[in-house]
């Protein structure tokens, strides 16, 4: 993994945990997500406009089809994590999702893109599972709320990261789409596709926006943003890499989680936190 594309995951993961940090926060729902969605398309429109100016794209159907893939899997994505951080913590809910990712995204490189794992590997797949299974194992806590819900929602949406994270390598890799086409498109498709949910609660907008519109606007910069970096260093860098590399992420996770928003068992979740990004770190290494 050469130095350019390792700083540019370590600030993709960076910039993850913090909008994960805000969403948390409000405890965003789909006018949250909708807003974002509104927000994020209108930031990142010019960029567009200037990559399409710069090097002309043929929109043809490969492209199309790849970039429609690309903002269902999203989709399907953050309406998983918006589900898990109302019914869970942040300390639990992100690094579940962040440590089954990479789980799912090189078991499906390897079968999928040929890539290899030596004992390295496996000893990372190892941690994480085990990671994972200490964050399951919790006890409900005093409010009564179940950690394994957190945990439920979490594996679920490490499963829709596994997805995109491969849908999207082989869309700029495979069929060199560009990367900024692949975002927008995750931007894009839910803003059009939740249109008739928000259209009779402009109430419901106005006083999203009046309440939240910092977080609105941070997230809608720094969720593309971060996947815009980790598209960038896919083109030339394998799966097996990347998605591991990415998840340094959970320590900011579980640190804003257990000091920020004060969440409960906070050494318990430090300590998988870490066995999780142990595994990580010896997957990239394998």
């Amino acid at each position: 993994m050469s130095t350019s594309s390792l700083l540019l995951v370590i600030t993709a993961a960076v910039l993850h945990a913090l909008w994960n940090l805000l969403t948390k926060q409000v405890r965003g729902g789909l006018i949250f997500f909708w807003l974002v969605s509104l927000f994020s398309a209108v930031i990142f429109l010019p960029f567009l406009m200037y990559e399409l100016f710069r090097l002309p794209l043929q929109l043809n159907q490969q492209t199309l089809t790849m970039a429609l893939g690309s903002g269902l899997l999203h989709v399907f994505y953050f309406v998983a994590l918006q589900a898990g951080y109302r019914k869970g913590d942040l300390s639990v809910v992100y690094p579940v999702a962040r440590g089954a990712g990479p789980l799912f995204a090189v078991t499906g490189a390897v079968l999928l893109f040929g890539e290899r794992l030596g004992i390295w590997g496996i000893t990372g797949f190892l941690l994480i599972i085990a990671g994972v299974c200490f964050l399951a194992g919790f006890h409900v806590n005093k409010e009564g709320k179940s950690v394994r819900t957190g945990v439920y929602f979490g594996l679920l949406t490490g499963l829709f990261i596994a997805a995109y994270t491969l849908w999207d390598k082989a869309a700029v890799a495979e069929y060199g789409v560009s990367a900024i086409v692949i975002a927008f498109a995750s931007m894009v498709l839910p803003l059009l596709l939740l249109i008739p949910v928000v259209m009779d609660k402009m109430q419901v907008i106005r006083t999203e926006i009046k309440l939240h519109w910092k977080q609105v606007l941070g997230v809608a910069v720094l969720q593309p943003l971060s996947y815009l970096l980790v598209l960038i260093a896919m083109k030339t860098t394998p799966v097996s890499y990347v998605a591991p590399v990415r998840e340094l992420s959970i320590v900011f996770g579980v640190f804003f989680g257990v000091n920020l928003l004060k969440e409960k068992d906070s050494m318990k979740r430090l300590i998988a936190a870490v066995v999780i990004l142990a595994g990580i770190v010896l997957l990239a290494r394998g």
